[in-house]
């Protein structure tokens, strides 16, 4: 055997390891729809494995941890930005895969892309946005934007059909992923956000553990630990030697009205919304500036496709810092004029 031949083997040995060991209701690595551009096969990974990777080493990745999660400076700047979001919705993901003899490596691959295209200040860059876009703009479609067009110098990561159909409907409003693997991350995705947005509001005095209602601890918990694990289980439990990833009836019932709750209490009060107010004008004007000053994007948005797409995709990628020097310098007195974000940009 070549030393090339036993390099393959070890891919080849880990996707036997899948079909022998993962449900069946699992999505094996061998049996992939593949990639858009042809590549040869990995020696050492799966090509889950290779997405996961990939997903993890993109600019896009790593420019998360300075990406609000969901509330502004809620507690002195240690409430969870989108990268810690993103981890925690992998840890939760996984967990729940092992226990159902799922695809992990998928899995993971999902969960880290999933939240690529949000946009700086959480939601509200969302709302910012879609008064410019032709239709609302949904940080899922930008995620799998940032995968398939803008990394790697515009060519995408070149990623499976499993990983990207996960990353496009990880959302609610979305069909159901095409895999057990996309519908393991969905879930996760909205277990990880109702716990930790409470999690987050409790410890910054926006909420105390009192204030929940009775019929929402009832069924999932007084505490954080509780909750997570409640629901956590409560997906393995109906979704065992089962198709399709889903809850009880019961415990989405409570989530629901714990969803509501959070709406009511963390993402309606009065200093939110005037913070959410700062947020939608600071990027609406960075749009329009740069809808008017083409000249002034940064060389990799001024070509390829139509102006308002390059601006939406530069601004959605900008992290809250980013967003917010660049705002100050173009319109705050003082400021160092159109050119200096640029200069900013790069060495960020």
């Amino acid at each position: 055997m070549t030393p090339v031949k036993r390099l393959d083997a070890v891919r080849e040995r880990t996707e036997d390891l899948e079909r022998a060991s993962l449900s069946t209701w699992a999505t094996l690595a061998s049996g992939s729809k593949g990639r858009d551009r042809y590549e040869d096969a990995d020696r050492l990974r799966t090509a889950f494995q290779v997405d996961r990777d990939r997903v993890l080493h993109a600019r896009a990745f790593r420019r998360l941890k300075d990406k609000t999660q969901v509330v502004l400076s809620l507690d002195g700047g240690h409430d969870r930005v989108r990268l810690i979001h993103t981890l925690e919705v992998a840890e939760v993901a996984r967990t729940i895969a092992r226990a159902l003899r799922l695809n992990e490596d998928l899995v993971e691959a999902i969960a880290l892309g999933h939240d690529l295209g949000h946009t700086p200040f959480a939601d509200a860059g969302e709302d910012a946005l879609s008064v410019f876009a032709e239709g609302p703009f949904r940080h899922n479609e930008q995620s799998l934007r940032v995968v398939e067009r803008l990394e790697a110098g515009g060519r995408g990561l070149n990623l499976t059909w499993e990983v990207r159909d996960g990353i496009l409907n990880h959302s609610p409003g979305m069909p159901e992923p095409a895999t057990p693997e996309g519908q393991v991350v969905r879930r996760a995705d909205a277990i990880a956000s109702t716990t930790h947005i409470l999690d987050d509001a409790v410890r910054a005095g926006l909420v105390v553990p009192q204030d929940l209602p009775l019929d929402i601890v009832g069924v999932l918990g007084a505490t954080h630990e509780q909750r997570v694990t409640t629901l956590v289980t409560d997906v393995v439990a109906t979704s065992l030697d089962q198709p399709e990833v889903t809850m009880s009836a019961p415990v989405v019932e409570a989530h629901r009205r714990l969803e509501g709750f959070l709406t009511a209490r963390v993402h309606q009060r009065a200093d939110a919304n005037a913070e959410r107010d700062r947020a939608v004008h600071t990027l609406r004007c960075l749009a329009v500036f740069y809808l008017e000053n083409p000249r002034e994007l940064p060389g990799e948005h001024r070509r390829g496709g139509p102006l308002e797409t390059r601006v939406l995709d530069f601004i959605a990628g900008m992290t809250d810092g980013e967003a917010l020097r660049t705002f100050a310098a173009l319109f705050l007195p003082g400021g160092a004029g159109a050119r200096e974000p640029q200069a900013g940009r790069r060495r960020a």
